[in-house]
């Protein structure tokens, strides 16, 4: 299980990695392992929209199950990654590059640093 040191991560198994003030969203290695085969994502959230730190940002059906994409931080929604409708699998197979979910742009800088680093991710997940 991949676990990058240059990321910050959610108990709920969401990374953020900031690059400049623009944060990329995602599952982790953990999260798309433990869904299994991931088949759709459906983003309910919208550019331009604020979100708040633990909102819904969508969901993902895997083969196993359904779980929600939470939003790490609170912030402005810049881009969805509509790529990944058109093929889902890059999710499991590149969950920390080409199967990105989405960009905010944090509002509160504090909730970035308030948010796992990987040692204490891996910590969680018990890596």
């Amino acid at each position: 299980m991949k676990i990058p040191e240059d990321i910050k991560y959610t108990n709920d198994h969401e990374y953020y990695k900031l690059d400049g003030n623009v944060g990329i969203v995602g599952i982790t290695d953990y999260a798309q392992s433990e869904l299994g085969d991931i088949i759709f994502i459906d983003i309910t959230a919208e550019i331009g929209a604020e979100v708040k730190q633990g909102e819904s940002l969508g969901s993902i059906e895997a083969v196993k199950t359904v779980s929600e994409v939470l939003s790490p931080v609170s912030g402005k929604i810049l881009e969805i990654n509509t790529a990944i409708n058109d093929n889902s699998s890059v999710v499991n197979e590149d969950p920390y590059g080409e199967g990105w979910i989405l960009k905010i742009e944090p509002s509160n800088m504090d909730e970035v640093k308030n948010l796992l680093d990987s040692k204490a991710y891996a910590e969680l997940t018990g890596a």
